[in-house]
C-alpha cells in the first residue's frame, strides 16, 4: 500500500534531485543515513519523493510554487491540527527544530509516511467516516487564527475577484472579457454575512487525498489548498445537488427545463455532518451562497473553457438560481 501527497493529474517531478543532493538534505535531520528516493509521479503541482533512510520511510515535498509564508501556513496548520491528535501526517523537524527547509531557494517539507490506500469509490460507512473527520477538522480550526493566513490564497470576494480579472486580463478575448462581467455579477450577488462561521477549510476531498487502512479512514493529507474561508466551504465540496448523469462533458445536452437536481445523497451528508458540527441558522440560510461561490472558484480554475454565453459553471448556478433559495434549503432540511 502507498501513500500520496499530491492531487489527480499525472505529471513528472517538476525538479530533480540527485542521491549527491538528498544525502546533503537529509543530513539536517535525524532520520537516519539515506538510502533511496523515488519520485511519486501522482502530482500535479509540487515535486514529491518517497524517500528511505536507514530510520524511516518518509514524503519529500518541494514547493514549485509557494512561498515561505504560504508553506508556513501549512506547516502550522498541521502542527496544530496533530497537537490535537487529528489525523493527518506528522511534519519531521530538522536539527534546528524547523519543520520547512529552503533548498536552492524553495522550500520543502519531509512528511511522515503514511499506510494506507486511495479508494475511489469508498463504501457508505467509509463516506461517513470522511464526513465526520471533516467535521471534525472544522471543530478544531473555528477558532484556530494563522498568523500567516495573508500570505495564502484564502478564499474569499476580493480574492477571486484578483484572479478571475488576471485569467481574463492573461486569455485576453472577447470571450475572457464577457466572462469576467458575468463573473464579477456573480460574485457581486451572493449574500455572504460577515456572521458566517470562518476557519481553515482542506478545499480539496479528491480520493487522492484520503487514506484508508483495513476498510478505515486513517488521514487526511495534502493540505496545499488549505486556506482561511467559510467553514461549510467543505461542506459544499462534499455535496452534490446535481445529479451525476450532469457534468462538465454533458451538461449541454439538457435543457433548462430538465430536473437536473437529486438532493438525497446531499442531505445525508449535511445530517451526517451536522452529528459532530451543528449548523447554525446563517449556515443553513446562506449554503445556497457557499455553494454557488465554489461553484465560481472552480470557473476561475477553467476560466478558458467554454463560450461566455453558456458553459458548465454558468450553466450550474443558472439552474441554481431557477431552483431558488428557498426550494434548495428545503431539498437540503
Amino acid at each position: 500500500m502507498q501513500s500520496s501527497l499530491m492531487g489527480d493529474e499525472i505529471v513528472a517531478v517538476k525538479t530533480n534531485f540527485s542521491t549527491k543532493e538528498f544525502k546533503e538534505i537529509i543530513s539536517g535531520y535525524n532520520l537516519g543515513e539515506f538510502l533511496c528516493a523515488s519520485p511519486i509521479i501522482a502530482g500535479a503541482v509540487q515535486t514529491n519523493y518517497l524517500v528511505k533512510t536507514s530510520n524511516v520511510i518518509s514524503v519529500f515535498r518541494y514547493y514549485e510554487n509557494r512561498s515561505r509564508e504560504s508553506v508556513s501556513f501549512e506547516t502550522n496548520l498541521i502542527e496544530y491540527l496533530r497537537d490535537r491528535n487529528y489525523p493527518c501526517p506528522a511534519l519531521f523537524k530538522n536539527k534546528h527544530g524547523q519543520s520547512m527547509g529552503i533548498y536552492k531557494n524553495k522550500p520543502f517539507v519531509i512528511f511522515e509516511f503514511i499506510e494506507g490506500e486511495h479508494l475511489e469509490n469508498p463504501n457508505e460507512d467509509q463516506r461517513k467516516q470522511l464526513i465526520q473527520r471533516v467535521a471534525e477538522m472544522h471543530k478544531i480550526t473555528k477558532n484556530y487564527r494563522p498568523s500567516s493566513k495573508i500570505n495564502r490564497l484564502n478564499y474569499n470576494i476580493e480574492s477571486c475577484k484578483k484572479l478571475a480579472q488576471e485569467k481574463s486580463d492573461k486569455i485576453n478575448t472577447l470571450n475572457s472579457t464577457e466572462k469576467l462581467k458575468w463573473y464579477t455579477n456573480q460574485l457581486s450577488s451572493l449574500i455572504l454575512p460577515k456572521s458566517l462561521p470562518k476557519g481553515v477549510c482542506h478545499c480539496d476531498f479528491h480520493f487522492s487525498n484520503v487514506l484508508y487502512k483495513n476498510g478505515k479512514f486513517n488521514a487526511l493529507i495534502d493540505f496545499d489548498d488549505a486556506n482561511y474561508t467559510f467553514l461549510i466551504f467543505d461542506l459544499v465540496s462534499l455535496l452534490e445537488p446535481f445529479k451525476s448523469s450532469f457534468d462538465w462533458n454533458t451538461w449541454d445536452k439538457f435543457e433548462m427545463d430538465d430536473e437536473v437536481f437529486d438532493f438525497k445523497e446531499a442531505k445525508k451528508i449535511v445530517s451526517e455532518y451536522a452529528k459532530y458540527r451543528p449548523l447554525n441558522n446563517n449556515e443553513k440560510t446562506h449554503m445556497f451562497d457557499v455553494l454557488k461561490f465554489s461553484i465560481l472558484i472552480d470557473c476561475i480554475w477553467y476560466f478558458e473553457r467554454g463560450d461566455a454565453k453558456d458553459f458548465f459553471e454558468k450553466r450550474k448556478i443558472d439552474y441554481l438560481d431557477k431552483l431558488g433559495r428557498q426550494n434548495f434549503y428545503k431539498g437540503l432540511f
